[in-house]
Order: C-alpha cells, then structure tokens, then sequence
C-alpha cells in the first residue's frame, strides 16, 4: 500500500569531465567551467513526515554534527524558506564515498529539497530550489536542475546538454580531500582559457583537464597511485581526477571487458572503493517514490 507520508529516492554522484578555474571573484569564489555527468553510483533517501515540527535525522554521519549536516541544513532551510510548521524523519544510507569529489553531499542535498517539496506539497519551481541550494553548495544546483550540465560561474550557471551514456571506471583510494585545502592553494591555476559550450561539444574528447589535479597530487598521493592504477587496468585510457578529488576515473570504451575489470576490482588495495558505473541522463531522484 502506498503511503503519502514517506519518500525513498535515489541520489546520484556526479564526474567532471573536465574542471577549468578561469578567475576568482573578489569574495574569495572561484569562477569555473566544467561538464558534469550524472552517474548510477547513488546514496538512498528516505522521509518520513512526523508530527513533530522538528527535522530529525535518523543514523547520523559520526563527526558530523547537525549543524554541519547537509541534508539536516536543506531540511531547516527549506522549512524556514517556506515558514512551515513541518516535520520529517531523514535516513540517509550512504554509498557515494566522502571527500572523493563526486559531489555525495551536494547531492544529497538537493534530493532532500526536491523530496521535502513534494512531500510538504510545497510546489516550488525548481528556480527557486536552485537558488535556496546555492546557499548549501555550488554543486547543489546542477543536482537539482537535473541533467547533465555545461557548469559556469560559481556553479549557478548551468546549461543542459546531451551526452551519450557512456561506462566509467571510477576509483576512490580511502583518502578523501578538503575542497577548501585545493582551493586556498596558492598555485593553484586561476586563469585557465575560457571555452564554449560549441567548442566542447565539437571535440570533447580534447577536454580532459582538471586544473585541481596537479595541487591534489602534491598533498594527496594516493591520487597517482589511483591514476597509475587505472593507466594499469585500462592501457590507452586517460585517467583524470574528478571535482577536487580525489576519486579518479576513466571513460571506457564500449568494447572494453568489464567482466575482466570487476573481477580486477576485487584486489584493490585495502580500503579503496572502485566500480563500473554507467552514465545518467538524468537525476533519478525525480522519480519520486512513495514508500510503505
């Protein structure tokens, strides 16, 4: 039987295709440009709308506290926005690896506001979710638009675009990165080359840069350990880092033998998390689904 009083939804982790930094605004943000492909590795949601007007989390991240917790801040956010007198009970089963550059959090984030504005009926266009998400995290929006993105400006500028659904290789080596550590880097590339969206969807294959790579191998080497890994596991392929790291990944070639690659994934080193996943068109956390 369907109960209106709870959702469970799927939200996904992301892979920058590339990362260009091409300027700092004087509030200390950076400018970038970038594609964000959506993939099938997804953390799982469930809400449940209590009586009480209070947002509770059920099985907290340990170390985190609540005011530090995303999906708890989009909650309280949401509420407020709205001036509500709501409740809901948030379980979030986690699967999407922590500090690994695949925007977990963010995303998780943004399942939480599209969930909560279905299950409070709250039917707000999805502008103004952007907006609230841009409070929580640059990544927040593109999860919320939904689709895969050519992303400009501080992560607000978004513009749709099709990519064919690709496999990828994607490694995580147990070593999680502070977004805010590569980003205060004073070598860090600022004055990257503007591109077009034409530009990539011409070649984009060409586009295979993180600018945050060269600062995370320095304090991060288990980033070239994963590099050199999937160089290994994958001849010819051109491994790069995604977002701020330090999850790596690869595009795989639709003849490549994926049977071969998992069963290599069952020896990596202790503590790394690799999977094939597949790319997304878009973010299955639309497909609202209402739980028993």
């Amino acid at each position: 039987m369907v109960n209106p009083d709870q959702l469970t939804l799927r939200s996904p982790a992301k892979l920058n295709l590339f990362l260009h930094i091409i300027g700092r605004r004087e509030d200390g943000y950076h400018l970038l440009q970038s594609v964000f492909q959506l993939i099938d590795w997804c953390d799982t949601i469930h809400l449940k709308r209590i009586s009480e007007n209070e947002v509770r989390r059920i099985n907290p991240i340990p170390g985190v506290p609540p005011e530090q917790d995303l999906v708890v801040r989009a909650a309280n956010l949401l509420k407020d926005f709205c001036k509500i007198e709501a409740g809901v009970e948030i379980n979030l089963q986690k699967e999407i690896p922590m500090g690994a550059g695949m925007g977990g959090g963010s995303s998780d984030a943004a399942t939480t506001l599209i969930g909560l504005n279905s299950l409070w009926n709250l039917n707000l266009p999805k502008e103004t979710l952007c907006a609230l998400g841009l409070k929580l995290g640059s990544d927040v929006p593109f999860f919320i638009f939904g689709q895969n993105a050519f992303v400009e400006g501080i992560g607000e500028k978004i513009q749709a675009i099709s990519l064919h659904i690709p496999e990828f290789l994607v490694i995580f080596p147990n070593q999680g990165i502070a977004t805010a550590r590569i980003f205060q880097d004073p070598e860090l590339t600022r004055d990257h080359a503007q591109i077009t969206i034409d530009g990539f969807l011409a070649s984009p294959l060409s586009f295979q840069s993180n600018d945050c790579q060269a600062i995370a191998l320095r304090i991060c080497p288990e980033v070239k350990q994963a590099l050199d890994w999937i160089t290994q596991a994958v001849p010819g392929s051109q491994p790069r880092m995604s977002g701020s790291g330090s999850s790596v990944f690869a595009v795989l070639d639709p003849k490549t033998d994926t049977a071969t690659l998992e069963n290599l994934l069952q020896n990596l080193p202790k503590g790394w998390v690799g999977r094939v996943v597949r790319g997304l068109n878009k973010n299955p956390a639309y497909n609202l689904t209402s739980s028993d």
